[in-house]
């Protein structure tokens, strides 16, 4: 696990927009994994910028997303399709048989689940899965005490979690109760894995993922035992860590061939 300490969410933004880009351009039919949420939104500004002004290609890319809310037609504001199309693939020239997002209208959750996993085998696996961080550790909405070993399957959300997302609903009581999500073992079996934590709200939660034990009750703490995964934060989210600078004395002294 490689800690990078950035001095603004900015900064690690366009920093974490530099490593999804890197991959794009190295391997053009590159199979990404996308989170969605406020943290995400500043690198897929960055990654809009470098195809609009740099001319990265996404023509080849194949994506698949975390997760959806059950009972949300793709077109509803609060939808992670919305989500990404009004902050990302409409911007950029990703083939639309090429994205992926979990079906929130289905009637057979297992079924739909089930298939979801297989188009992701049937794609040869997630090169690259970018992660945000819930303030209680979860990474998709594999909430606490989840399965460490879960595929894409139906959650409960928590009550934290719904109040978390209130803000982009209505109302706090039209915050759905289920999800379908990618399991804490489909993001582990991703080659590489970006997990992005800004501001004060997530220090406690990256402490415990980066430096406690790996635990079902800080469910990204299982990213200890991935081979290859980046947490990228800035400043305020690293107040907690015991080792930060080490962390950055790390990332400093890189030699040339390891610099991004």
């Amino acid at each position: 696990m490689e800690v990078i300490i950035e001095p603004t969410a900015d900064a690690a933004s366009v920093l974490a927009a530099r490593i999804v880009a890197d991959l794009v351009r190295k391997k053009p039919a590159a199979v990404l994994g996308l989170a969605t949420g406020n943290t995400p939104l500043p690198m897929y500004r960055e990654l809009i910028r470098l195809h609009a002004e740099e001319g990265l290609d996404f023509s080849g890319v194949t994506t698949f997303n975390l997760d959806e809310y059950l009972g949300l037609e793709p077109a509803h504001p609060a939808s992670y399709h919305h989500f990404m199309w009004e902050n990302l693939f409409r911007h950029i020239n990703v083939r639309p048989e090429q994205v992926h997002l979990p079906d929130g209208l289905t009637q057979d959750v297992p079924s739909c689940c089930a298939a979801y996993e297989a188009s992701i085998r049937g794609a040869g696996g997630i090169d690259l899965q970018v992660l945000g961080i819930g303030g209680d550790g979860h990474i998709g909405f594999n909430e606490p005490v989840s399965s460490l070993s879960s595929r894409t399957r139906i959650k409960t959300l928590t009550e934290r979690t719904r109040s978390d997302n209130a803000f982009a609903f209505s109302t706090p009581d039209a915050v759905p109760h289920h999800v379908i999500t990618m399991g804490i073992g489909t993001i582990m079996e991703s080659r590489e894995v970006l997990l992005l934590g800004f501001g004060g709200r997530k220090a406690d939660a990256l402490e415990a993922t980066v430096e406690g034990p790996v635990s079902q009750m800080v469910p990204a703490s299982v990213l200890q035992f991935h081979q290859r995964v980046r947490v990228i934060l800035d400043e305020a989210a690293s107040v907690k860590l015991k080792r930060a600078d080490y962390y950055k004395h790390v990332y400093a002294n890189k030699p040339g061939w390891q610099r991004i």
